[in-house]
């Protein structure tokens, strides 16, 4: 099995440094780059497999350019896990919200960081069911993992996708959070329940007006994915 390849952004040499050998000890390719325009180049080029992404740097910050990777069709489904110093809530959710897979508070221990990375890496390239699935016009097909709606193809990143891949497959049941994060996200102790609200509203802006009714909430419990009104 080739090796995944991780892109270290980060305007600091010693933590790039002391990622880099968590990560080369794990099995991983690295590359480093510290900025965003460097960063942005080194994504075109070698296309890694997941970016760890700083949020305070130089110039371009790390959230500008998660932006610009989920607004770029080649990039749309490249997973970000974004590095700060940032600890409080809503920044975490403004990093999620840019499109980032999953956030790390620093200083954190590398054990961490490579456990969160697994769990990102295999989020974005879910195992799962091999027939498509219709429902009301929006298609999901699993083998060129494909998203079409009213034939037209549909962006959206991994976990959005999987989520939309375990809804389709399980319709007309409401779901707790807890439980989505179990199904979803493979039980990843360090999600919080909050981030699934999160993914919830990127899967209905990219599903748009035609069908982001099927996504529905209910009070009290959760989601539900039901062509019911």
């Amino acid at each position: 099995m080739t090796a995944k390849t991780v892109l270290i952004v980060d305007d600091e040499a010693p933590i790039r440094e002391m990622i880099a050998v968590a990560l080369e000890m794990a099995d991983y390719r690295v590359l480093e780059a510290d900025n965003a325009q460097a960063a942005h180049a080194m994504i075109v080029d070698h296309q890694p497999d997941l970016v760890l992404l700083d949020w305070m740097m130089p110039g371009t910050s790390g959230i500008e350019l998660a932006r610009r990777l989920k607004r770029e069709p080649t990039t749309a489904e490249l997973p970000i896990i974004m590095l700060t110093a940032k600890g409080e809530e809503d920044n975490k959710i403004q990093g999620l919200e840019a499109g980032a897979d999953d956030y790390i508070t620093k200083p954190f221990s590398p054990r961490e960081l490579v456990a969160r990375l697994k769990a990102v890496l295999r989020r974005a390239t879910p195992q799962g069911i091999e027939e498509a699935v219709e429902v009301d016009g929006l298609l999901l097909d699993p083998v060129s993992h494909r998203v079409i709606a009213s034939g037209k193809a549909v962006e959206m990143g991994p976990t959005e996708y999987r989520l939309l891949q375990f809804f389709m497959t399980h319709q007309e049941r409401a779901y707790t959070r807890s439980q989505l994060l179990d199904q979803v996200w493979g039980g990843n102790v360090y999600v919080e329940e909050r981030t699934v609200d999160v993914h919830i509203r990127r899967l209905r802006k990219a599903l748009g007006e035609r069908h982001q009714h099927l996504v529905q909430t209910v009070r009290g419990t959760g989601y539900r994915f039901s062509a019911k009104g």
